[in-house]
């Protein structure tokens, strides 16, 4: 599928890189930590089918620029500069740290028509100190390869074998360019404190995708998240962990595809 790359200023000046695919009503994809856009690589197809699918590379990645000072705000209004340059009635999907963002971004634009939030962890999951230790150690010394992969198990909580499905992919060489980023998103991570009340303005209606096989952490951040907006839904994919990308491609599109289709 053929992409074609744009630029968006974000708030603080940073430029964003907006990938564009497919045709139809704009839909904003926010990845991950330990990724850029092509992490959105297996769904492209059945969502480019539908949407103008409009894939950020989040800032210090792919062609994003970045700051001097990284702060998790600049991030929710990356994703809000985006939704309000897309134009009207925005769907937007957000996995993880991602999805962080991107549902923090709803407070700050009208545009979002639905949003789909998978295993955002809202401050539910913490890395211990010792282990973002481990992460800054593995980039002083250039393991970026250990890095991701202890990322991957430690903190994502994926066993083994879905570590090495996702090492086999393309995807795993921009992982490794954007290595670096992971340490300070799990500085972030620790300090980020999850406030319900902070949400109540925000109407848009909301899934929230939770594999059934991950972590307690990401159950509980989605029961949280739901509850703390007036119209949020969770969706449980049998036998998925945080990588239903990858290990159930079908499931998780049809998913999303269900949910964003036109009321």
């Amino acid at each position: 599928m053929d992409e074609q790359v744009e630029q968006v200023v974000s708030r603080d000046g940073t430029s964003i890189a907006v990938w564009r695919t497919g045709a139809g009503p704009p839909l904003v994809l926010v990845h991950g930590a330990a990724a850029d856009h092509n992490r959105w690589a297996p769904v492209l197809p059945a969502l480019g089918e539908r949407f103008t699918v409009l894939a950020i590379d989040r800032r210090g990645r792919g062609r994003s620029g970045d700051a001097d000072d990284y702060a998790i705000e600049r991030e929710y209004e990356d994703v809000a500069a985006v939704t309000e340059w897309a134009g009207e009635a925005v769907n937007v999907l957000g996995h993880s740290h991602g999805a962080v963002c991107a549902l923090e971004a709803a407070r700050l634009t009208e545009r979002i028509r639905k949003l789909v939030l998978y295993e955002p962890p809202m401050g539910f999951l913490k890395s211990p100190p010792h282990v973002v230790a481990r992460l800054e150690e593995l980039l002083a010394a250039e393991e970026r390869d250990e890095l991701v992969s202890f990322f991957m198990g430690e903190v994502a909580g994926l066993p083994p074998d879905q570590v090495e499905l996702l090492r086999s992919m393309p995807a795993w060489e921009a992982r490794l360019a954007v290595a670096h980023t992971i340490p300070r998103e799990e500085q972030v991570n620790r300090a980020y404190a999850f406030d319900p009340g902070r949400l109540r303005d925000v109407r848009v209606p909301t899934l929230c995708l939770l594999g059934g096989d991950s972590a307690e952490q990401f159950k509980a951040a989605a029961e949280a998240v739901q509850a703390a907006l007036p119209d949020c839904r969770i969706v449980v994919m049998p036998g998925q962990r945080h990588a239903a990308m990858d290990t159930a491609t079908d499931l998780f599109t049809s998913e999303v595809l269900s949910f964003l289709e036109p009321d």
